[in-house]
């Protein structure tokens, strides 16, 4: 990779952050399509892909998010993603079973909002949400989960990244067996 590309992935990956205003300006199709479509080429166990994308827009958006997150913030948004994971088609580690839908899922889901950064629209990962209401409004079957809110949008005006606070990186490394 030439510098220059790192540089720009670098400033890319800085530039990402939690969006919580957004203008009323509503999203075209098409641009939800190409952020869509890059979480559909996102790496996942044995390729399984154990996803599905639902897209809600508008007011009938704002009823069904604001209904399983109830955050003034969220209603500002013009249009949703709602992720979802299908674990019956999930990869499992034979050792010990473990399903490996939500590992697949943040890989895609930051897919996601790592396009919508570059195609200048503002994304947020909502996890803390009650998943019944959600389920029922979207008539999930048995088996597929809601995993992820990720309202999308225009930031709003006077959006700006809030200042990072995270750990050093000697903190959260090691080289080898200490």
């Amino acid at each position: 990779m030439e510098l220059n590309s790192f540089a720009q992935f670098a400033k890319l990956v800085d530039s990402r952050h939690s969006c919580r205003k957004y203008k009323d300006t509503p999203v075209d199709r098409g641009l939800i399509r190409t952020v869509l479509d890059t979480a559909r080429l996102a790496p996942s166990a044995c390729n399984r892909q154990p996803w599905s994308f639902i897209v809600l827009e508008g007011e009938q958006g704002r009823e069904i998010c604001g209904r399983a997150y109830d955050r003034e913030w969220i209603k500002e948004a013009p249009a949703f993603i709602v992720v979802c994971g299908h674990h019956g088609e999930a990869w499992r580690r034979s050792f010990d079973g473990k399903d490996h839908t939500d590992v697949d899922i943040a890989i895609a889901t930051e897919h996601i909002c790592l396009t919508a950064t570059t195609l200048g629209l503002g994304t947020c990962w909502v996890c803390n949400f009650d998943p019944e209401p959600l389920r029922a409004d979207l008539r999930l079957p048995e088996g597929v989960e809601p995993i992820v809110i990720i309202p999308i949008g225009y930031p709003g005006y006077d959006e700006k990244a809030p200042a990072r606070k995270r750990k050093e990186l000697d903190d959260i490394l090691q080289w080898g067996v200490e």
